[in-house]
């Protein structure tokens, strides 16, 4: 265990402060447009969207803060083998400390538990930090999205071998 960061899953009361992430994270980037994950419903009620089967959310923690999260859940009109790495957003106390690296782990170890084969993400020019993690955990690129999520606004697409 780091004693920097703990990772554990969501709980209810995390509801508002994921929220809250999210929504200062993905505007950082520009992603607070139409057709970016900022919009999607599940955002106010994260805990409730990841208790669903094959579905996975788990917060990081700073100091004893929620400073962050990721999950995984399946691929909406994708193959029933593929989940989506979804709303991996850290605020800076969370960056650069390993936390992304043991955030990605967990998902990862997530999906393979509910079956999955392959982890599929979509994301945005400009988030280089989270793109070499992508690469450093074993995704590639894709040269266009997979399913149906609905985020017309992502331009870049990975995936992986479970």
């Amino acid at each position: 265990m780091n004693p920097r960061f703990l990772i554990r899953p969501i709980e209810p009361r995390d509801d508002a402060a994921i929220a809250a992430i999210i929504r200062a994270v993905m505007p950082e980037f520009g992603a607070d447009g139409p057709g970016f994950a900022i919009h999607d419903a599940e955002v106010d009620a994260m805990h409730a969207s990841y208790a669903r089967p094959r579905s996975a959310y788990f917060v990081v923690e700073v100091d004893g803060q929620v400073a962050g999260g990721g999950g995984i859940a399946p691929l909406e009109g994708g193959e029933p083998d593929v989940c989506e790495l979804r709303k991996m957003y850290f605020l800076p106390a969370a960056r650069g400390i390993g936390a992304g690296a043991a955030m990605m782990e967990r998902c990862l170890d997530a999906a393979r538990a509910h079956g999955f084969k392959r982890c599929y993400l979509e994301t945005l020019t400009g988030m280089d930090a989270a793109q070499a993690l992508y690469r450093r955990s074993g995704f590639r690129t894709l040269c266009g999205p997979l399913g149906g999520t609905g985020h017309f606004s992502c331009d870049q697409f990975f995936i992986r071998d479970l």
